[in-house]
């Protein structure tokens, strides 16, 4: 009973609303975890709240008057993250214009909360685990080895067993956060509570807003908890805005609901944590549509090819002082290669028969030599975007649909840099 009514007083301190088992379980580990200084991973959809949970870990362990800080790794450009977690010396590198401390020397004696922790790049990844494991950091530009005290909370929506198979995530720095692991469940997984929600939500933007809170009849009602919430609790919150500030009627039928609600967001089908950044995601997309962009090329042009062959007469394609495929070949040799500009990587080879004498039949053999290489595309790709751009990388990112990091990341692996 006891365990209950400390769970209700957390849900109390910390605005946490619903009373689903898995949210309760999840609040009960941090509780019992809290007086420790184990690590602690998190896991859950985006949108379920992570950020709540080590907030109740640091609060009700011994370090509580220490500091905290949550550090958003995804945030934080690849070129500075060692900087900023870890500190550096004057003049470790351009810009360097004073000694920095790093969020690990100013915690120090506190909690660290490390959201998005997938997204750290190795080299940061190796740094991470060497201060899990030793409680030692080294500055940027610094040989000098420094203690601190802090406990790390990392939290991720991405599975980082699938990351670790990529090997795009430390399989030792894996092991060493999740010493403790809390699931967070997403808002599909606790139905229950999505009524309980949007009440208290309703309340508090009738109150920031001063009009009438919003009410919804069963049909509704229903409708709401029977939703594919795929953002979760934020989702939930936006949408509780949004009816709040455009209905002018306060009571919220199914009709006026579904509109609030994207149909393309209503599928059954079940939700993992992605595997992959979503950057990387729209950029696999792009290279698939460019290849069967190409190979519909290829068939457009093998069609065109074979129709100027077989009715020369009725349009001629070649220049005027080269008016036949004959003297066209006379003119480039015996065997020529025509690369159009749109498939620079797909020759089509045209035979001249050995035969001079007029009106012998001419014999076309046509090679296409496609590439599916998908790295030769991306590289090709990015340097497209980078010269349409002059160089600007946020503008090309943009355009190959792509993070500015994952960019610049592929640009060092491909050896792209001007």
């Amino acid at each position: 009973m006891s365990s209950i009514m400390n769970i209700q007083d957390i849900k109390n301190r910390f605005a946490i609303i619903g009373s689903s088992p898995l949210l309760e379980r999840a609040i009960d580990i941090a509780m019992q975890v809290a007086p420790t200084d184990l690590s602690v991973l998190i896991t859950g959809e985006s949108g379920t709240g992570k950020e709540v949970f080590p907030q109740i870990i640091h609060q009700l362990s011994a370090r509580k008057h220490g500091p905290y800080i949550a550090v958003n790794c995804g945030a934080i450009p690849e070129g500075t993250i060692d900087s900023e977690l870890f500190g550096h010396e004057k003049g470790s590198f351009t810009g360097a214009n004073e000694m920095r401390k790093g969020y690990f020397e100013v915690a120090n004696g506190g909690t660290i909360f490390m959201d998005e922790v997938a997204e750290m790049p190795h080299a940061t990844q190796a740094r991470l685990l060497r201060v899990l494991e030793t409680g030692e950091f080294i500055k940027v530009g610094s040989s000098k080895s420094q203690k601190t005290n802090v406990r790390v909370v990392a939290a991720t929506n991405v599975n980082l067993s699938d990351a670790i198979s990529k090997g795009k995530f430390r399989e030792d720095l894996y092991y060493r956060l999740n010493t403790v692991p809390i699931i967070i469940p997403s808002l599909r997984e606790r139905k229950d509570d999505i009524p309980l929600l949007f009440r208290k939500f309703a309340v508090d933007f009738a109150s920031k807003y001063r009009m009438p809170s919003i009410k919804l009849n069963a049909e509704a009602e229903k409708i709401l908890t029977n939703y594919y919430w795929q953002g979760n609790v934020r989702q939930l919150k936006n949408t509780t805005e949004q009816i709040s500030i455009i209905e002018k009627t306060r009571d919220i039928n199914a009709e006026t609901l579904q509109k609030y609600l994207p149909e393309n967001s209503g599928s059954k089908l079940p939700m993992i944590f992605k595997g992959e950044h979503e950057g990387e995601l729209s950029e696999r997309d792009l290279l698939y549509k460019v290849l069967f962009d190409m190979r519909k090329d290829v068939g457009d042009l093998k069609r065109i090819v074979f129709g100027i062959l077989q009715g020369r007469q009725e349009s001629n394609p070649f220049p005027p002082d080269l008016a036949s495929p004959e003297r066209f070949a006379e003119a480039r040799g015996r065997e020529n290669v025509f690369i159009t500009p749109s498939m620079p990587e797909k020759p089509i080879t045209f035979h001249t028969p050995p035969s001079e004498e007029e009106g012998a039949p001419i014999q076309a053999h046509e090679e296409v030599q496609e590439t599916y290489s998908i790295e030769d595309k991306e590289i090709e790709l990015i340097k497209k975007a980078l010269q349409k751009y002059k160089g600007r990388r946020n503008k090309a990112a943009k355009e190959l649909g792509i993070s500015e990091r994952t960019l610049y990341r592929k640009i060092t692996r491909y050896g792209l840099e001007e």
